[in-house]
């Protein structure tokens, strides 16, 4: 069975606030979670595939969501 993070130590994790989770959450984030009753929890493994996603060897790989106009 896969390790269940709470939501404040999937935003250590990740270096960003649960606000920030909360807020991407409700406009569909990429990252997965599981609701158990009213808690939210992430999986380490999806956690640990969207930091690897994540991973870029140039900027010119990333535009950072910009469309570049």
């Amino acid at each position: 069975m896969t390790k269940l993070l709470t939501e404040k130590d999937a935003a250590q994790m990740l270096g960003c606030s649960v606000h920030k989770m909360q807020k991407d959450r409700r406009i569909g984030s990429p990252l997965p979670f599981v609701k158990i009753g009213r808690s939210v929890k992430y999986r380490l493994s999806d956690l640990e595939s969207y930091i690897e996603q994540q991973s870029y060897t140039s900027t010119a790989q990333y535009n950072g969501g910009h469309d570049g106009k």
